[in-house]
């Protein structure tokens, strides 16, 4: 009489799990002694700095306001003096505003509760929750980084009834949410409950996979004590821990085309956004440090560390023993959805979520065959895509074609790329292909 696990019925991988980081508890990393805050750690518009060069900071000091309609306020990580206000490269190589901190002294803002003791009782409004996650600077720390309060700010004419917390963590080596699962419960669940309260709903759902019996077992025993919250186990299959094939899994709803999981009741927050939105909310705490996996199959000292924003990568790397000499490539995030680091340089910023280090042996392309038409692609697509064909499309420069074939659906979870037997660069076509129908979308708009 085995219950039947939860999962979404179109698609989906299964590559090798690799989490080797598991089993290793959260580790305090010392702070570096400079570090740089990029004023783009969010979906949406920049944040605008507040400070200037030679300016004192405390840890937790609002130094750039979120502007626009979709943006984050950035806080200091650490105390010192600001050095600059330059670019600086990001883990792509790609150059962006930041703020240069030399660090000095451990100074808080005065406010922030930085005691252990767990904090249960809620004391803010709905609104108050809302707001204080806008000011906490709090975005979606699975990796996609959209702001926390936009999320909790129902539309009119929408309406919530259930609140998804995603614990699935489905990418391979990835581990930080496992650990804060297991390590950080209570604070997760009480921040669930901040998050029920400010979108009025009675009920949550947390999905992890079944690969993490640990943290299924630990959470079902705390959720005894919290009203509305409820754990499920669902099966392993990659991409469980996306938003609507989460949303499907779970309370099996579809999200149409184009549409977000609001549009079928649900609202979906990642376990490290409920703990994140905990300390914010009963810590007074913003978003300044977060769980970073470092793991690879050389590495010496792999682990979970917790980092603050804007520590250097080679920082973080030389804490896990170094670069393993038979290092081939360095992925920020996991080796599915994750994109190559150019710059070791680069700081950590909110939504990362692992570095991982891929042994030479593995970290070569395929050579690239004819498309033999196995359509492997096409059924392991989550979202009923045609990959091969938006792959020719972009090739070919038919970029109205490829949106009518809806290529902006795609969330880029490479499953097509990680099964085609030719060893096609499915996804990097179809990333380009999006990003060029999504600019001439814009361009049209602008016109």
């Amino acid at each position: 009489n085995k219950t039947v696990l939860k999962t979404f019925p179109t698609g989906g991988v299964h590559p090798p799990e690799n989490k080797l980081t598991a089993g290793i508890p959260i580790e305090y990393l010392p702070v570096p002694e400079k570090v740089v805050i990029p004023m783009s750690q969010h979906i949406g518009a920049p944040a605008n700095p507040l400070v200037a060069k030679g300016d004192n900071v405390k840890i937790g000091q609002l130094i750039a306001e979120g502007k626009g309609f979709v943006s984050a306020n950035i806080h200091s990580p650490v105390s010192g003096k600001v050095s600059k206000i330059d670019t600086a490269a990001d883990s792509s190589g790609l150059k962006q505003p930041a703020v240069f901190i030399d660090v000095e002294g451990d100074e808080w803002v005065e406010g922030i509760d930085r005691g252990k003791e767990l904090v249960r009782d809620i004391k803010l409004s709905s609104e108050e929750i809302v707001k204080k996650c806008f000011e906490s600077g709090i975005v979606g720390m699975g990796g996609a980084t959209f702001p926390s309060h936009i999320k909790l700010n129902i539309p009119s004419g929408k309406k919530c009834d259930v609140l998804i917390i995603n614990g699935v963590e489905c990418e391979p080596y990835l581990t930080s949410d496992h650990r804060l699962m297991l390590e950080k419960g209570e604070e997760i669940l009480v921040g669930v409950s901040i998050l029920m309260k400010a979108l009025k709903v009675e009920k949550a759902m947390i999905g992890i996979e079944n690969n993490k019996p640990d943290a299924i077992s630990h959470l079902t025993t705390l959720a005894a004590s919290f009203a509305g919250i409820s754990v499920h186990p669902l099966k392993v299959k990659y991409p469980q821990g996306a938003e609507k094939q989460l949303v499907k899994a779970l309370v099996k709803r579809e999200v149409p085309s184009g549409r977000l999981p609001i549009d079928v009741g649900t609202v979906v927050h990642n376990a490290g956004t409920a703990f994140a939105v905990y300390e914010a909310v009963q810590k007074n705490k913003p978003l300044i440090e977060r769980v970073v996996t470092v793991s690879g199959k050389s590495l010496q000292k792999p682990g979970n560390y917790m980092v603050r924003i804007g520590t250097p990568l080679s920082w973080l790397l030389e804490a896990a023993g170094g670069i393993p000499a038979d290092t081939g490539k360095i992925i920020n995030g996991g080796p599915m959805m994750g994109k190559a680091v150019s710059n070791t340089d680069a700081p950590v910023v909110k939504g990362m979520s692992g570095i991982i280090l891929i042994p030479a042996s593995e970290a070569f392309r395929e050579v690239i065959s004819p498309c033999i038409r196995c359509a492997k692609c096409v059924s392991v697509c989550p979202l009923h895509l045609e990959p091969y064909l938006l792959m020719t499309l972009t090739e070919k420069g038919m970029f109205e074609r490829a949106e009518a074939e809806k290529i902006t659906d795609c969330m880029e979870c490479g499953s097509c790329s990680y099964t085609c037997p030719a060893g096609r660069p499915l996804l990097d076509y179809i990333r380009l292909g999006k990003s060029t129908v999504i600019r001439l979308a814009r361009q049209k708009v602008l016109k």
